[in-house]
């Protein structure tokens, strides 16, 4: 009986092991997936190197990006994480600083190391810029996006017969054309701080203002006797479109310096702005809109309900859930 007994005590324990271990393994496969950056937080981290790169090389800002966004599975592939290559480019005969080495078209081959990711932004951008067969490619507008990259597949950047048109899909999936735009490339390549609306926006030539970014998405900040009818005409969006992505009712109307968004606002602020102290006069809409959140999103992530009540001084969660206390 003790036998039998000793055996069941075992039998229970080594259950108890694999089913510890079993569920260690899950909870860390959850974690590492979450850590991973999505294609937002790609291009929230590296727009302005992109677009600082197209003012000193001429290679369009969509492109680079999307180009990083395909050979680095936004930064999260083996050779980005390892070796803060962003664009998959080997050695050559040229290059002189570290090595990594993994399998690609052949085994083991050649990559560029870097020290950081913008290191090889520039090195990206100096690589299309000082090759005869891209050559071809500067002489294409900035905007024209879609020649670019044919180009660079026909120029043999990759060996992926799609390769142009997924370039081209991300492009356009992201509207990262938009970055190529002469009339907004000043106010992208500056960082936005989303505390404060930027105070020296310039009105472009269709009167309706410059669209800038907060957090990844189109906004503009609304001119004295701006309406929401006058700003969805000029965009090509309904009323109702725009009350809603700005969280807006019917009879509200818009104040001079109003920050509205071109298109539905996120679930989290950008990567970097992780929590924000309240201040005097701040409500739950205020916070979350210039952040580019939802009301709910940051209702949610600080465990609080409609009408719920703000402290000066009291820190709001803006991209992880409030620790439980």
């Amino acid at each position: 009986m003790q036998l039998r007994g000793g055996m069941t005590f075992l039998c229970k324990k080594s259950s108890m092991k694999r089913f510890l271990l079993f569920y260690g393994f899950l909870f860390l496969l959850i974690t590492l997936h979450a850590q991973k950056n999505t294609a937002d937080d790609y291009i929230h981290l590296y727009k302005d190197a992109a677009i600082e790169n197209m003012k000193l090389k001429k290679v369009p800002a969509s492109i680079t990006l999307a180009q990083g966004m395909l050979e680095s599975g936004n930064g999260n592939s083996e050779l980005a994480t390892k070796a803060n290559n962003h664009f998959g480019i080997k050695c050559h005969t040229e290059w002189k600083g570290e090595t990594f080495y993994k399998d690609d078209d052949k085994p083991n081959e050649c990559f560029r190391k870097y020290k950081s990711v913008l290191d090889s932004y520039k090195d990206h951008a100096d690589f299309l810029s000082s090759r005869d067969r891209y050559k071809g490619l500067f002489e294409l507008e900035i905007t024209d996006y879609k020649g670019w990259a044919r180009g660079l597949k026909a120029a043999g950047y990759a060996t992926n017969p799609n390769y142009a048109d997924q370039l081209i899909s991300l492009i356009e999936r992201y509207k990262l054309h938009e970055y190529d735009q002469p009339q907004v490339i000043v106010e992208k390549s500056k960082p936005y701080n989303s505390t404060q609306l930027p105070t020296d926006v310039k009105s472009n030539q269709s009167g309706t203002g410059v669209v800038f970014i907060v957090n990844g998405l189109r906004a503009l900040k609304a001119a004295k006797g701006q309406t929401k009818e006058g700003i969805a005409l000029d965009f090509g969006l309904k009323v109702k479109q725009l009350e809603k992505y700005n969280e807006l009712g019917t009879a509200d109307e818009l104040y001079e310096g109003q920050l509205i968004f071109l298109e539905p606002k996120r679930s989290s602020a950008e990567p970097g702005k992780e929590t924000h102290i309240v201040k005097e006069g701040e409500t739950f809409y205020s916070i979350a809109h210039m952040y580019g959140m939802t009301i709910k999103a940051l209702l949610q992530k600080n465990r609080k309900g409609l009408g719920s009540t703000l402290t000066p001084g009291e820190k709001l969660f803006l991209r992880k859930m409030k620790p439980l206390s």
